[in-house]
């Protein structure tokens, strides 16, 4: 499992069921929209500095993304 295939869809999750726009989570992180687009769709390779500002963005510790990615992974591979 290659956890950075799967770390958008744990981005895109978090943000959708805090009801956030993508606008709004990149104004909370201090990125720009089109970059949040880019990791959720797995175009970014996001730094880590970035995940954890998206991490922080999103009120979550970044372990908790990264379980999040996890989670989708195993399910995908099921």
């Amino acid at each position: 499992m290659n956890l950075a295939d799967y770390f958008g869809p744990a981005v895109r999750r978090h943000r959708e069921l805090l009801r956030l726009s993508q606008e709004e989570l990149a104004e909370r992180a201090g990125i720009d929209r089109t970059y949040i687009s880019g990791v959720e769709r797995g175009v970014r390779n996001p730094s880590l500095d970035v995940m954890q500002r998206i991490a922080r963005g999103l009120g979550v510790d970044l372990d908790v993304l990264f379980a999040t990615a996890r989670e989708i992974a195993t399910r995908q591979d099921s």
